[in-house]
């Protein structure tokens, strides 16, 4: 196969002030900070068959040249890889592309805003530019295997013994202990969020299992997508985090699903995020808009119904009714307990105000958006106008960036256009698993 890995990475202002529920991430590099990014680039330098890398460059928009300028100097002192780096001046040649080609410019859907939105902006780069599969990186992570990307491609694309194509998977990560359990809390204030725990329960059997198996989890770090998904179903671009886990849900009601491969991971080494409780209200947000867009899907007659008892251990008790009951008892809870107590107390007024409002409003946009999607991708698929002009931004910005270096923009990057070597799974076409339906 032919993957490209995607990787966005996250550039914050001097004066760092907390965004909208949208905008708000869980790591923002400091614009004079080096960040995580050139450790994770060194780290792709030994994995073998690594090919084109993309770079989306997400920052506030009063730094958005500084953003894509830092980065670019980071990415050139690995000349080893392939790396496009994509900005604010990249997405401008992509929306006047898109409409010249009669498409709506959908900055909302498609574009450097939130979690959702930078995902679909990889799934349409890598449609662009032809490769068959994308792998997601975060760029708080390191790749120790030499061996990755050939685990990312084993299975995908291919059939089980049943005839169901595989057509997305993760893997999963090993945090800074050297464990693939969460580092969960089970203190009193968080008798009813037993979030960590449940995923304990989950990933414990499933490393237990078989290679591949169903999964009820997404690393959205650790991500492999076929083209045959990418091109069929975008990210939720209305979720404030989750988008991983909201993927694979909607893969679900679409008739298809992600496995899970349990010789396939990565280290996560993340610095120190934002406040608890702003995590905390993000994720108010993100699970009362699940709940709600679960719902809404039930009375589409096109969609199969998910049920919160398939998804046991976990995430099923997050998308039950008592959900919202459970938020305002956790976050005046920890309100009680947790040095943020403001925030806390900020997000359990939330979960009965601006949330639940947020989520009866949006619930349904992702599914109209999947009306177009498809038609998206068909028109801007293998785009050889666009793609020369994204090669030749990212070639022009790196000559004036280094001028020793890329004397001219004819240097451009090819991310290895025409001599791409395809990465051998080293499976047959169909792979024998024993599933636990």
């Amino acid at each position: 196969m032919n993957p490209v890995v995607i990787v966005p990475t996250f550039v914050s202002s001097k004066r760092r002030r907390e965004g909208g529920v949208l905008t708000t991430y869980d790591h923002a590099t400091p614009i004079e900070s080096p960040g995580e990014l050139p450790r994770l680039l060194a780290s792709l330098q030994k994995v073998r068959g690594i090919g084109a890398i993309i770079v989306l460059v997400v920052s506030d928009r009063s730094i958005e040249a500084q953003a894509v300028d830092k980065v670019q100097a980071v990415v050139s002192r690995y000349p080893a890889l392939s790396t496009l780096v994509v900005g604010a001046p990249e997405m401008d040649l992509l929306y006047q592309r898109m409409e010249q080609l009669g498409l709506d410019r959908l900055h909302k859907e498609v574009g450097l805003s939130s979690y959702g939105a930078i995902r679909n902006v990889g799934l349409v780069l890598a449609n662009v530019f032809g490769f068959d599969s994308v792998v997601f990186l975060d760029d708080d992570e390191v790749v120790d295997d030499a061996a990755f990307l050939q685990k990312a491609m084993y299975g995908l694309g291919k059939l089980t013994k049943k005839g169901i194509p595989i057509l997305a998977k993760t893997g999963f990560y090993f945090n800074s202990e050297g464990s693939f359990l969460s580092k969960s809390q089970d203190k009193w204030y968080n008798h009813f969020w037993q979030q960590g725990k449940a995923f304990n329960r989950w990933i414990t059997k499933a490393m237990r299992g078989p290679r591949l198996s169903r999964s009820n989890h997404v690393c959205g770090g650790c991500l492999a997508l076929h083209k045959e998904a990418y091109k069929r179903l975008s990210f939720d671009p209305w979720i404030a985090r989750g988008e991983d886990l909201d993927y694979m849900l909607d893969l679900r009601m679409y008739g298809s699903d992600i496995w899970f491969d349990n010789a396939w991971n990565l280290r996560h080494l993340p610095p120190d995020s934002t406040s608890e409780g702003t995590r905390f209200r993000q994720d108010i947000f993100r699970w009362l808009y699940e709940y709600r867009k679960m719902e809404f899907s039930q009375t589409q007659i096109d969609l199969l119904q998910v049920k919160p008892s398939s998804l046991e251990p976990y995430p099923g008790p997050f998308l039950e009714p008592g959900i919202r009951r459970r938020i305002r008892v956790t976050a005046f809870l920890r309100s009680l307990a947790r040095p943020d107590k403001r925030a806390y107390r900020k997000a359990a007024r939330a979960a009965t105000g601006e949330a639940t409002t947020y989520a009866e409003r949006n619930c349904s946009k992702y599914f109209e958006f999947q009306f177009i999607w498809p038609e998206l991708m068909s028109r801007l698929e293998n785009d050889q106008i666009l793609c020369d002009a994204l090669l030749q931004s990212s070639s022009q910005r790196a000559a004036d960036l280094y001028p020793e270096v890329v004397p001219s923009a004819a240097g451009a990057p090819t991310l290895g256009l025409g001599t791409r070597r395809a990465i051998d799974p080293g499976v047959t076409s169909e792979i024998r698993l024993n599933i636990q339906e």
